[in-house]
């Protein structure tokens, strides 16, 4: 076959493989059956609200909901007797001042968090409350039956991971709890242990959504994930200063921001019934600009400031309308 002919049936093959991509991306219900959550959430209170009340307290949450939040956000870890605690920090040095694992305490050996504790996606800014008390995740089952909660792991712990999916069958949540962790492993851990639990993309399937993104191969990929959560980047270095070294540096910044701030992806992923959560935002230009580039949902310290946002500003519709506009 001459060489130019080649050429021409390659670039033809080239034009329409682009062309179905892009419309496909526009499209998805056409290869896709859209996922439905039991659920959709614009207001995450981020461990319970961390900047109104002491972080993942009962009075916390119960603040968070009664101003409007749709849906908690928190993270566990197992006492020495067995009991599932909510808590950021397995290490209870900056929330308590002691440095102590919470794997080393029983549960009545838990030390009162801090009068004041700084928030961590708020440099230079503190809560505080009446409840300085670690609670019980069974607790927060029986006293928020209804509300959706995003629970995080993050260390290798079978028994914990075991005794969550338990308590989560037991109290009869299965479909409004999400699996949450970074890692594949983990998150392999837990849906053995509860495969009913709606789940997120873990860093190495996020990363790997980028890659059929950029590649034009995302609609033509079966995504197993309902929700995609991460990070707001413009919040770092501002509101929150990361550990990393490299996170520090604004050009890096820039270019996690470029690369992953895709009005595209993200309709894309919705349109597929994936909500899109960002975070942790913690001032208006920072909701704005969330819900500005695509996301169903925020994440922040603050329920009621964004609670006041969202009713400053009807015209941004609840996620499950936004699936409905795109069927």
């Amino acid at each position: 076959m001459d060489t130019t002919v080649v050429l021409l049936c390659c670039l033809a093959a080239l034009v329409l493989y682009v062309l179905s991509s892009l419309f496909l991306l526009r499209n998805p219900q056409i290869l896709h059956t859209r996922k439905h959550l039991a659920f959709s959430a614009r207001n995450i209170a981020h461990r319970g609200g961390a900047g109104e009340r002491i972080e993942n307290t009962i009075e916390a949450y119960t603040h968070a909901v009664a101003v409007g939040a749709d849906m908690l956000e928190l993270d566990c870890h197992m006492t020495k007797d067995g009991q599932v605690v909510v808590s950021h920090d397995e290490n209870l040095s900056r929330q308590t001042g002691n440095d102590v694992m919470i794997s080393s305490l029983n549960v009545q050996e838990l030390p009162l968090y801090k009068e004041r504790l700084e928030v961590t996606f708020n440099t230079g800014h503190y809560s505080t409350g009446e409840d300085r008390k670690f609670v019980l995740l069974e607790d927060v089952f029986k006293t928020f039956p209804t509300i959706p909660i995003n629970i995080e792991v993050k260390v290798e712990d079978d028994k914990l991971i075991e005794k969550v999916a338990s308590l989560v069958r037991t109290y009869g949540r299965d479909a409004i709890t999400v699996w949450a962790t970074e890692s594949n492993d983990l998150l392999f851990k837990c849906r053995k242990q509860n495969s009913a639990m709606p789940y997120m993309f873990t860093l190495r399937r996020g990363l790997m959504l980028l890659l059929f993104f950029y590649t034009g191969l995302l609609p033509f990929i079966p995504l197993r994930e309902n929700l995609l959560q991460f990070y707001l980047p413009r919040v770092f270095n501002r509101k929150y200063i990361p550990d990393e070294t490299f996170l520090r540096n604004r050009l890096v910044i820039l270019f996690i921001e470029m690369l992953t701030m895709r009005k595209a992806l993200f309709q894309h992923l919705v349109k597929r019934g994936i909500e899109v959560q960002l975070f942790v935002c913690n001032e208006d230009s920072d909701i704005e600009a969330a819900f500005a580039v695509g996301a169903t949902g925020v994440m922040t310290d603050y329920p009621s400031l964004l609670s006041d946002w969202l009713r400053k500003h009807p015209n941004i519709p609840p996620s499950s309308v936004i699936k409905a506009q795109n069927p």
